[in-house]
């Protein structure tokens, strides 16, 4: 206070000046209630835009101007605005008793107000009279405004919403009351340069004049449909500075880091890594052998990637890991589309992007340059025969011996686990459902008799009478297909103590756990998924009692399998998750290798960022500085020292990897941008990358395999790349929704967008190399509505 008091002597004795600022800034920050759809009110400007719809800056000339020089109707306005600012100041008392709940209370305070004023001389007559005539109730819901432009302000929603957990805060209501700039990474200018160019490229001219409507990239589709996504970050001392983040998505949605996308072949670079990862294992495992040594190694079955490791250290002349991991890289795969592959449960086939594909064998260098889905696929599930016996309790014989014990142990997990799938499926198939509601549907679903009615219903409701059950068939069934059929015999006969569940199942026609479920409903109406899994673990073996008789090894050796893939899946994730994989499982197919199990681009892009740094990860920023409170007693300033970097892959495979993304562009599907970017000085920088194209759908097969539907989900392209040693990011065209379906574009498209926008990065890309060059500033604690008076 005493700090205060002497401030308002700083311009000298007077003070008068100092008053009427301390009067102005009250008037600005008064509270004035909450307004639904605009939150809380603060100051008198945003007070008569929330509760009144009227413009401060607009009608404060109409309040200053003599009174003698206005119009009839400017008089009206200015006495309807004159009784709209009283009336706030008088709410203050109680602004959401007078502004929400009882505003006639207001309308008779202000009244008395006016009059007041104009006894007192501090009004003319004529002004009250006007204003006592021209009362404005106050409104419920703010005035539409114009609507946000989402697409400006993607970069900095970003740094607000990392802010929240940046500073410990739930939500942007409460950062909005920080008196807080940030000093952001943001590379203004490139920023704004992309932003602009992806909202252009909607309309059909332009984005022809960029070059979209080539062979495979847009042709004749509708470029205003298809969404854009540019991520760029810059390598600094500790840290990798976001520099751009922007997308043409009218919506708060950031799509660049908010979603889960199939994001096609690009899977294939974490893929490649996990591969050399192993095949750097197998070197430190075996490198030290004797060539003797090396042949009584036992290899597992199928294990063809321990094989191969054993037989070329057995004759390399260098045993060294750099040679062993290029000889790795030279190993080939058929390209071949005429086998099929059983893997997540059932068979699969797989295509290739190309014809001259399938007739190829390819190294693994080869085809991830060409990006050639069915190498791949062989290369995957020669990694998921690498891990299949390594997982703890697995080995061969559960698959070779009938009597392993273990056969049990998969066999119940098994069934355990494909139980809970199918009470999944029916208990959202009943979902919101009376019990009377749920037996129609069971008996909707098939072809009713007598004898599956009866087995339904005595299952569903074992307790109901003879009536109830015979009023059940008469409302079910044709009269026609009762005549020969005794009630009182079918509910004798089809009792529950009669079968067991799988027989029941069998005679109705319908899935045993469904019938469970549905009588258990009937005792629980409100019981949630994970109760119904808890109490149906019996019933669950129960069903499958088929799969345990020795007589079906096959079925049972499938299941076993499918059973181990999945194992050998969660060790595949442990190494996709070091390398950044965002998401928490991997869907156990070879399909996972083509982009089945989904990414986000902003974890590819952080992804490349360490291979371009030798396989060590630095933590990506946003944000440099924080500045509390400028210009106060309590001004703080918060910035943090650069980072450790964490070690991810070797240096020798991150060396190797990167070649590899070099060689997309120079010699496979990146190739658009061969020869890198050339600068204004002539220096060329490489250009690496993997591209993706997603093109997502769910289809319906019949029992035999035929091809019966299929529903487009969506369509993407993405090109993730690095240029030179300082600059990464990822590229995303994304077309949602069933509209995907018009649309053929490939990966193609990602990598011309980075060839159009090269020139909104060819300043940010030749200057050099600064912490926070063209960084932006973000007041985080802006007004809503510029409306604050003055004086």
């Amino acid at each position: 206070m005493a700090s205060a008091s002497f401030a308002a002597y700083r311009n000298g004795l007077t003070t008068l000046d100092t008053q009427r600022q301390i009067v102005l800034e009250y008037i600005n920050s008064i509270p004035l209630a909450a307004q639904a759809g605009y939150g809380d009110v603060e100051g008198l400007g945003d007070g008569l835009w929330a509760w009144y719809g009227t413009d401060l800056a607009k009608v404060t000339p109409l309040l200053e101007a003599p009174e003698s020089k206005l119009t009839r109707s400017q008089m009206r306005e200015r006495a309807r605005t004159y009784r709209q600012v009283l009336s706030l100041l008088l709410a203050l008392r109680s602004p959401n008793i007078y502004l929400v709940e009882d505003p006639n209370a207001l309308r008779q305070q202000t009244d008395r107000y006016l009059r007041a004023l104009a006894h007192q001389g501090l009004i003319s007559e004529k002004l009250r009279d006007l204003a006592l005539r021209d009362y404005t109730a106050p409104i419920r819901r703010v005035p539409s405004e114009e609507r946000e432009n989402f697409v400006e302000n993607k970069a900095q929603n970003a740094i607000r919403i990392s802010l929240l957990p940046l500073l410990g805060i739930g939500s942007t209501y409460e950062l909005d009351r920080l008196d807080l700039t940030v000093q952001t990474t943001i590379d203004q200018p490139a920023q704004q340069g992309i932003t602009d160019f992806l909202e252009k490229v909607a309309d059909r001219q332009a984005a022809s004049a960029a070059g979209l409507d080539q062979y495979r990239l847009l042709e004749q589709s509708d470029p205003s449909k298809v969404i854009y996504s540019v991520t760029l970050y810059e390598r600094a001392p500790g840290a990798n500075l976001l520099r751009v983040q922007t997308d043409n998505l009218n919506q708060p949605l950031n799509i660049n880091q908010n979603t889960r996308l199939e994001l096609g072949s690009t899977a294939k670079l974490r893929t490649l890594i996990n591969y050399l990862e192993i095949i750097s294992d197998l070197h430190q495992q075996y490198s030290g052998r004797s060539a003797a040594e090396l042949k009584k190694v036992q290899i597992l079955p199928d294990d063809h990637l321990t094989d191969w490791a054993v037989k070329y250290l057995a004759t390399a002349k260098d045993r060294s890991l750099k040679p062993m991991l290029e000889a790795a890289l030279e190993r080939k795969y058929s390209g071949s589309t005429g086998e099929s592959f059983y893997t997540g449960g059932g068979v699969h086939h797989f295509d290739n992007f190309e014809s001259w594909e399938s007739g190829a064998n390819l190294t693994v260098a080869q085809a991830f340059e060409n990006s050639v889905n069915l190498v791949f696929i062989r290369l995957m599930r020669d990694i998921v025969y690498y891990y299949r016996f390594r997982v703890p309790g697995a080995s061969p014989a559960v698959l070779q011996d009938d009597n392993d014990p273990a056969r049990k142990t998969y066999l119940a997990r098994f069934a355990d686990q494909e139980g809970k799938v199918y009470l999944g499926r029916f208990y959202a198939k009943y979902r919101g459902q009376t019990p009377d509601q749920a037996l129609n549907t069971v008996t909707h679903d098939i072809t009713l008799t007598p004898l599956r009615a009866a087995v339904i219903f005595r299952s569903v409701r074992p307790s109901a009478n003879l009536d109830q059950f015979t009023q059940f068939l008469q409302s079910h069934l044709p009269k026609a297909a009762l005549v020969k059929e005794d009630p009182a015999t079918l509910y004798d006969k089809y009792g529950p103590d009669k079968f067991n569940l799988s027989d029941r199942g069998y005679l109705a026609h319908v899935h045993p756990l469904e019938l469970w479920l549905l009588h258990y409903r009937e005792q629980h109406p409100n019981a949630h998924l994970r109760e119904i899994w808890a109490k149906s673990a019996n019933e669950r073996q129960d069903v499958y009692w088929w799969l345990f008789k020795t007589s079906h090894v096959g079925a049972q050796n499938n299941r076993i399998y499918t059973l181990l893939e999945q194992d050998a899946f969660k060790e595949i994730y442990k190494a996709w998750k070091r390398q950044g994989y965002p998401f928490d499982s991997l869907v156990p197919s070879y399909a996972t290798t083509i982009g089945v199990s989904g990414d986000t681009p902003a974890a590819l892009a952080e992804l490349v960022g360490t291979i371009m740094r030798g396989g060590v990860r630095y933590p990506s920023e946003r944000i440099t500085q924080l500045h509390f409170g400028q210009g106060t007693p309590t001004e703080t300033v918060v910035s943090h020292p650069p980072a450790a970097g964490q070690r991810i892959i070797s240096p020798e495979i991150a060396e190797l990897v990167r070649k590899e993304l070099i060689g997309v562009v120079e010699n496979g599907t990146g190739k658009r941008l061969h020869g890198g970017i050339v600068l204004d000085n002539g220096k060329a920088l490489p250009v690496g990358g993997k591209t993706g194209t997603g093109d997502n759908r769910l289809e319906s097969f019949t029992a035999h395999g035929a091809l019966i539907g299929s529903k487009v989900v969506s369509r993407t392209a993405t090109f993730v790349f690095m240029i030179g040693d300082r600059y990464y990011g990822t590229i995303l065209a994304f077309v949602p929704g069933s509209k995907a379906a018009s649309y053929s574009f490939t990966s193609a498209l990602a990598v011309q967008i980075l060839k159009d926008i090269t020139p909104q990065l060819k300043t940010m890309i030749e200057r050099p190399a600064r912490a926070n060059p063209s960084s932006e500033l973000l007041a985080v604690n802006s007004t809503k509505k510029s409306g604050s008076a003055n004086e």
